[in-house]
């Protein structure tokens, strides 16, 4: 039955371990005693979830998936720190993901929906939103942002601290040096930006005439005729009645600690996107 938990005999499930109802929890399974594990959340097999780790509801979880280790980082001394998955997520083989450090966020949290391909890392207080999807490969270190909606390629590597704003996608090996923009495109070895990312606006239901004043606001913003102060100003004035073009506008002025955001491409600010609507 649907609301039957099953552990197979030869996993390991410390006392102290929360199991929610309907949880499947496959052989050489280790669930440590702080694990919080939601309802009808699926363990395949050799799975390790230990830490203060809570998994949400209907999750699936592949082969040696590592889940709430401690922070990969010398300046953590031991404090207790928190692993925070939401619900629906696929996690597949590979992937480890880390709590907190006792001098950051104290917390890593990924939302619902994500996808996890394999041999991802999320690494040490990162909070990643819903419905991200990080293909195989790509590496996120510490005290990064992720925002909703975001495509992560292959082999990329982000650095830590950098934000990544919402919807924004990430080509395969890139290196991510500074914060990327909501919508935006990015790619390259030390990635720049490519333009908006039309196709992944439309699939989360954008506006065709809000797609049409966002990259009318890109081209104003990273006009590198003027400081990008200067065209900050003006293309809040311009689109003030765009939330989404606002969105972008906002997260060029609430600088993270990168205080670093990736530019375009070209000298001028071009928008590559090859969707011509």
């Amino acid at each position: 039955m649907q609301n039957d938990t099953f552990i197979h005999p030869q996993a390991l499930v410390e006392p102290g371990a929360s199991i929610g109802a309907g949880a499947h929890i496959g052989p050489f399974c280790h669930v440590g005693p702080e694990v919080v594990l939601g309802e009808r959340t699926r363990l395949i097999s050799h799975v390790v979830i230990t830490g203060a780790t809570t998994i949400g509801s209907d999750c699936t979880i592949h082969p040696q998936a590592v889940l709430g280790g401690p922070p990969q980082s010398t300046g953590h001394k031991g404090g207790r720190t928190t692993l925070t998955i939401g619900d629906k997520c696929i996690i597949r083989e590979f992937v480890s993901i880390n709590t907190g450090t006792d001098f950051g966020r104290g917390a890593t949290t990924i939302g619902d929906n994500g996808h996890f391909l394999a041999y991802v890392h999320i690494a040490h207080d990162c909070a990643i939103g819903n419905n991200v999807t990080m293909t195989n490969g790509a590496t996120l270190a510490g005290h990064i942002e992720v925002g909703d909606f975001v495509g992560i390629g292959g082999l990329s590597a982000i650095h830590q601290f950098t934000r990544i704003g919402h919807n924004a996608f990430i080509a395969g090996g890139s290196m991510i040096l500074g914060d990327v923009i909501p919508y935006a495109m990015v790619g390259g070895n030390r990635a720049t930006l490519r333009g908006m990312n039309v196709v992944g606006m439309k699939r989360s239901g954008v506006p065709k005439a809000e797609i049409l004043k966002l990259r009318q606001a890109y081209r104003m913003l990273f006009d590198r005729t003027h400081p990008l102060a200067e065209n900050i100003e003006a293309a809040r004035e311009k689109f003030a009645d765009s939330v989404y073009a606002m969105k972008v506008i906002d997260f060029l002025t609430a600088r993270g600690k990168r205080q670093f955001t990736l530019p375009p491409l070209k000298g001028a600010a071009d928008d590559d996107a090859d969707d011509q609507d």
